[in-house]
């Protein structure tokens, strides 16, 4: 199943570190590529790849089948706990991440200063294809996200979790109406149960969109997980 070339934003100086950022139901690749923008506008993170993959169209039976832009398929918005899910959506969708954080480790960027998140469908792909990355990875964020493949996933990490020691960034918003709050609370607390370090912060009154403030608390995450190196080695 094939889908647009990610939209890529190269490093403004020697490329040291790579940001994958994934998108939402119904959304582009574009759509998220203002963070690279905002930043690069303020001369943030100048060694930073950015990198924002297009899920393929796929029916999306909620939306009445439908063909739109979607990591995997969502059968029905009811309670997490009972939701029916598209595993084969959802796998086909974890060896697109690997494949790009592979891409980037041959390219010669060291895997702990690769990055892997998104918002929405993308935060939740992000998550869960982070804590199965068969290779360190430098950080895992998930904005408005919840927790794919809930009974299996933990059988997915692989035998050395090699991202055991990952911090783990969250945003969400209490006014959520699409990704319940409870849900990326819920999340949060079982990656924690799983032994992850997760940093979960709460917006109030955010519906299911960004905030200002999360983009901020965003940047601090990410600059403190790949800060520039300046002349140092990779």
């Amino acid at each position: 199943m094939s889908s647009k070339a990610a939209l890529v934003v190269p490093a403004l100086r020697r490329h040291t570190s790579t940001v994958i950022v994934a998108h939402g139901l119904g959304d582009s690749g574009a759509g998220w590529a203002f963070l690279a923008e905002q930043w690069r506008s303020r001369n943030k993170f100048p060694e930073t790849k950015f990198i924002f993959p297009n899920a393929p169209s796929i029916p999306i039976t909620v939306n009445m089948g439908m063909r739109m832009p979607g990591w995997y398929d969502i059968a029905d918005f009811g309670e997490l706990a009972n939701r029916s899910e598209d595993e084969a959506g959802v796998l086909r969708s974890q060896k697109v991440f690997h494949t790009l954080i592979q891409a980037e480790i041959d390219a010669g960027i060291p895997t702990e200063r690769i990055i892997l998140g998104g918002f929405s469908q993308g935060g939740a792909m992000s998550l869960m294809a982070g804590v199965t990355c068969p290779t360190k990875l430098g950080g895992i964020f998930g904005l408005s996200s919840y927790l794919l493949l809930k009974d299996k996933v933990k059988d997915m990490v692989p035998a050395e979790s090699p991202n055991k020691d990952t911090p783990i960034f969250m945003g969400h918003g209490d006014a959520d109406p699409i990704v319940r709050y409870a849900w990326g609370q819920m999340t949060a607390e079982k990656l924690r149960e799983w032994g992850w370090s997760v940093d979960f912060k709460t917006y109030p009154g955010l519906p299911h969109s960004a905030a200002p403030q999360e983009i901020d608390d965003l940047e601090a995450y990410i600059n403190k997980r790949i800060p520039d190196l300046g002349d140092k080695k990779l």
